[in-house]
């Protein structure tokens, strides 16, 4: 199978019959064989009942139906870990992505050796205070802090070769920061293309500013994480070693000084020197006990699905 497409979608059923004719011609002229899979992330509308009219009339239409809205990331999970195509291509359903750039994308990952092709919209639809300039400032967050050098990490059309997808966990709201995941599990050649940005059809965005806050937070986390995920201690560790060291520094010089510089002085206790040893000493253990639990989790982690699946077609 050369392409699996990957599409996660909220409440969208004015536009996934228009998004499957769409993909299947392209799919026909360009002679691919294909799987499209539909992951249905709690919607409350007819959504699933039209993906499930899909799937009984087209052989190449596959659906998931979560029992409640998990979010993109575990839609993205859920499909990647039912992907067989040699190629995947990840899409959005609300017709903004234009199917019409995917043979291209497959190109580049096959005949270019790409690991990942992440799409740039470059010229966009959308409002330019709600949208267009948030984006701006996290995809220069994003890049300065990560070190991958994208323009739009939040591009929902992007191809992968189906090692990559294998090989990385996407959870929580990580999904913006596969090309980061991509890169720390040692997917070093990832590349970009300008994509045409189509203005929405049917519908209302499902995403307002919060997401920008919850953007920013999981780009803090993932930074965090891409430096010290496999290696906690390194971090809690050196931190905790300063702590105890100006902990114990403090200590010794009160113990020096209350025995041999000045005895009859006043108590320990009442110099502000002991309150800050101890302070140090108890920050420094606590440090190094979440530096061992962290790596003991990492050395038990299991499983991180976190969504649960009502029915598949």
């Amino acid at each position: 199978m050369n392409l699996s497409i990957i599409i996660p979608l909220l409440n969208e059923e004015e536009s996934i019959k228009e998004l499957y004719h769409w993909i299947a011609k392209v799919m026909r002229s360009n002679g691919f064989l294909y799987e499209i899979i539909f992951i249905d992330d709690g919607s409350t509308d007819s959504s699933w009942k039209i993906i499930e009219e899909l799937a009984k009339e087209n052989a190449e239409v596959k659906g998931i139906k979560f029992l409640e809205n998990f979010g993109k990331s575990q839609a993205l999970h859920a499909g990647f870990a039912q992907a067989k195509g040699e190629v995947i291509i990840t899409m959005d359903a609300d017709l903004q992505d234009n199917p019409e750039e995917i043979p291209e994308l497959y190109k580049m990952i096959i005949e270019d050796n790409y690991d990942l092709v992440s799409g740039w919209k470059k010229k966009r639809y959308d409002s330019k205070i709600a949208k267009n300039l948030p984006s701006k400032l996290f995809n220069f967050a994003a890049r300065k802090t990560s070190g991958v050098q994208l323009n739009d990490f939040n591009c929902g059309l992007k191809a992968y070769k189906k090692e990559v997808i294998k090989n990385i966990e996407v959870t929580g709201e990580m999904h913006r920061y596969i090309p980061v995941l991509a890169k720390n599990a040692g997917f070093s050649k990832i590349g970009e293309k300008v994509v045409q940005h189509q203005a929405r059809k049917y519908g209302e965005t499902k995403f307002g500013m919060e997401r920008f806050i919850r953007g920013f937070l999981d780009l803090i986390t993932i930074s965090f994480i891409s430096k010290f995920g496999k290696r906690p201690m390194h971090f809690f560790g050196a931190w905790g070693a300063i702590m105890l060291f100006v902990g114990f520094c403090f200590a010794f010089y009160l113990g020096i000084d209350k025995i041999f510089i000045n005895p009859t002085g006043r108590l320990i206790t009442k110099r502000p020197q002991f309150y800050i040893a101890l302070t140090a000493m108890i920050l420094g253990s606590q440090f190094f006990v979440a530096g061992f639990l962290g790596e003991m989790v990492l050395r038990s982690k299991k499983d991180s699905k976190n969504y649960v699946v009502k029915e598949e077609v």
